[in-house]
């Protein structure tokens, strides 16, 4: 088991742009469907694996371009490092002031470190100066608990 690290920022707009940000539906629509609708599963399907949007579902990182991965770890408390570095960096930054709390921060990162060690996910989102987001991930891979369908998206040697 390890994990892998992702980071979004963006207008809040764009992140609110559900459709990008969920999978297509396993099967196509059946033949005779409105065009609209091929033509939107169609888009879907192609561009939710390229798109830097945040998915939904926080394991479904796992299935986008790997060049998204902002970092790989074995160990949870590394991967939980990682996630205090991004924090701390983009903290002066976020809208609310008790976000900013470092004594708040600790604990998300402890909790999140707990979380990853488990082998869960951990998914964070904080508004920055308006109207921008910031979504931050750690996926555990090999396998993902809740998706264990979805494969390494690099090649990761231990």
């Amino acid at each position: 088991m390890h994990h892998h690290g992702y980071l979004w920022t963006g207008p809040k707009e764009r992140f609110d742009n559900e459709a990008l940000r969920r999978p297509p539906h396993p099967e196509p629509p059946p033949a005779g469907s409105k065009p609209e609708l091929i033509r939107r599963y169609r888009e879907v399907a192609a561009e939710f694996p390229i798109t830097d949007l945040p998915p939904l579902e926080t394991a479904y990182w796992l299935v986008k371009q790997r060049s998204l991965v902002r970092g790989t770890w074995d160990q949870a408390k590394e991967a939980g490092g990682w996630l205090g570095e991004q924090l701390a960096e983009y903290a002066a930054r976020f809208a609310s002031e008790r976000a900013r709390d470092i004594a708040q921060l600790a604990v998300v990162v402890n909790s999140a470190a707990e979380r990853l060690d488990s082998g869960g996910d951990v998914s964070l989102g904080f508004y920055l100066e308006r109207p921008t987001f910031l979504s931050l991930a750690v996926v555990t891979c090999s396998p993902n608990r809740s998706k264990p369908e979805l494969g390494c998206p690099v090649e990761y040697v231990h």
